[in-house]
This record gives C-alpha cells, sequence and structure tokens, in this order.
C-alpha cells in the first residue's frame, strides 16, 4: 500500500484503460495558456495593503488553486503503476531563489489543507520562502540529493533503484516527504527573473500530475459585447496536465472555476463551505 496516496474505487471505466495505452506521465501531457486577469488582482491586493494585511500573486493563485481542487478533487489525483490514486494530502512543489542570487534555486514544497484561506496560504508562503531562502545552507532537499552525488559509481544506481520502488509504491515515507516530486502540483515563477511562461514537463518520477509556470505580464486583447476590441493585463501560466486523471470536460470546468476565483478573491478569505471527497 502506498503511503502517499489511496487507490481509487469508482473511477470511470476508460480511465482504468487509459493508463495501460499511456504509460508514462509525459505521454500524457496536456498543455494549455491560461491568461489571469491582472486587473481584479491588482486592485485586491492594494486595498488588503491598505488594511495592513500583504497578500502577493502566488499566494492569490495558490488560495484559488486550492479552492479550486476543493471542488474539484480529481486535480489531486495520480497514476502509480498504471493504477489511479488520490493523493492523501496537498502539497506544492516550488522553486524558489535563494537569498543573493540569481542562479542558485532550491525546490521543495509546503503542505496546505482544502480549509485554508488565502491568509493562511500567504503565512505558509512566507515561512517557507524564509526557511528556504536562507544563503549557504540547504534545505532537506538538498542534502538529501547531496548525499547522493557524492558517493561514487552510486548515483545511476539509486535513482534507478527508487524509482522502481516509486513504480510499485514501495519508496519509504521519509523520502517522499522530502521528495520536491511527490506533490499534488508543481509551480514556478519566471516573472521573477524576467522570463516568459513556459509549459513546464511534469516528471515521470514521482506523483506530480500539474504544473504551472507563471511568466511575463502581457497584454490579451479581448472583443467586449459592443464588439470593441480591448486588451486587458495579463498574467500567462502555463499549465500542463496528465491527462489520464481526469475528463478534458472536468479540466476545463475546474480550471474556468480556478478563474473566478482569480477574478474575486474575496471569496477565499473563508474556508470553504463544502470540500468533496475522491472515491
Amino acid at each position: 500500500m502506498r503511503c502517499d496516496g489511496k487507490k481509487l474505487k469508482k473511477v470511470d471505466p476508460m480511465y482504468r484503460i487509459v493508463p495501460h495505452i499511456m504509460v508514462e506521465r509525459h505521454d500524457s501531457m496536456n498543455m494549455i495558456t491560461l491568461n489571469l486577469p491582472m486587473e481584479p488582482m491588482q486592485r485586491y491586493i492594494r486595498s488588503k495593503a491598505a488594511e495592513g494585511i500583504t497578500i502577493s500573486h502566488m499566494a492569490l493563485i495558490l488560495a484559488a488553486y486550492l479552492r479550486t481542487l476543493a471542488e474539484f478533487p480529481a486535480l489531486n489525483r495520480f497514476i502509480g503503476n498504471r493504477k489511479v490514486y488520490a493523493h492523501k494530502d496537498i502539497t506544492v512543489s516550488l522553486v524558489v531563489l535563494k537569498a543573493n542570487s540569481m542562479e542558485d534555486e532550491t525546490m521543495s514544497k509546503i503542505r496546505f489543507e482544502a480549509e485554508d484561506t488565502i491568509f493562511d496560504v500567504q503565512k505558509k508562503i512566507l515561512h517557507y520562502i524564509d526557511e528556504n531562502r536562507k544563503y549557504s545552507t540547504e534545505n532537506s532537499t538538498d542534502k538529501m540529493i547531496d548525499t547522493l552525488t557524492r558517493i561514487p559509481g552510486i548515483l545511476r544506481v539509486a535513482v534507478g533503484f527508487l524509482k522502481f520502488l516509486d513504480k510499485h509504491g514501495w519508496l519509504p515515507k521519509k523520502i517522499v516527504e522530502l521528495s520536491p516530486f511527490h506533490a499534488s502540483l508543481l509551480i514556478t515563477n519566471l516573472a521573477s527573473i524576467r522570463t516568459n511562461h513556459i509549459y513546464h514537463h511534469v516528471y515521470d518520477f514521482g506523483t506530480t500530475s500539474v504544473s504551472m509556470a507563471l511568466g511575463n505580464q502581457r497584454e490579451v486583447p479581448r472583443r467586449t459585447a459592443s464588439g470593441e476590441i480591448v486588451f486587458d493585463r495579463c498574467l500567462p501560466v502555463g499549465l500542463v496536465m496528465d491527462e489520464r486523471i481526469a475528463q478534458g470536460s472536468y479540466l476545463a470546468r475546474a480550471f474556468h472555476v480556478f478563474k473566478r476565483y482569480i477574478k474575486n478573491p474575496a471569496l477565499l478569505e473563508e474556508p470553504p463551505k463544502e470540500i468533496k471527497i475522491d472515491e
């Protein structure tokens, strides 16, 4: 039995077959760009700042994603050894630049709860960044990787063995807890290094089925009801999904709801009224 997921019983027959057709995660990637409107996010962030409350764009986006996941729990699924599982928790792998460096980065993960409000999310992100940006120090993930690479001739064998254990769900819980590849979501903010968004792959190793890469802001044309063309300032997000976790129509509805929360962040100030359980 996997320490990081529960095998699902109520899965559409098609989605029991699909993992046998598309065996690897890289073979199952669907990609799309989400253009998140900046104006409602900026307006909300300014209104909170006037109250003495700091809210970042990252906190807003993650809070919106958590709230969407509470309504669409299949977002928290993964495929392991051709079977469909639901994560037992909600973790987000986040890439962070270390202090005083534009090249040295680290990646580990933050644990969230489905009940978290936007204020809870902001607090957890700040704590995570403070811990991982300590210059000249390594987080637990860095130390584990460094240990593997220091032993001559063992790296290839060790990684192959870890992949074997992961495939069969035998990876020790301690390694799963440290691994940034075992998470509900991977997110990176490329705008922080003045780079356009990309479509960040989801790894074959691990359990991450969804990735988001935020890029430089840009203007996106939109036709109004009167037929006029206007340009909205947007934050583009490269979204990559493992299509084996749910139907395309389900994922489309989920990210429609996600954008609704982005446009009205005040909805994220209270815990969700209902959290749906994936079975």
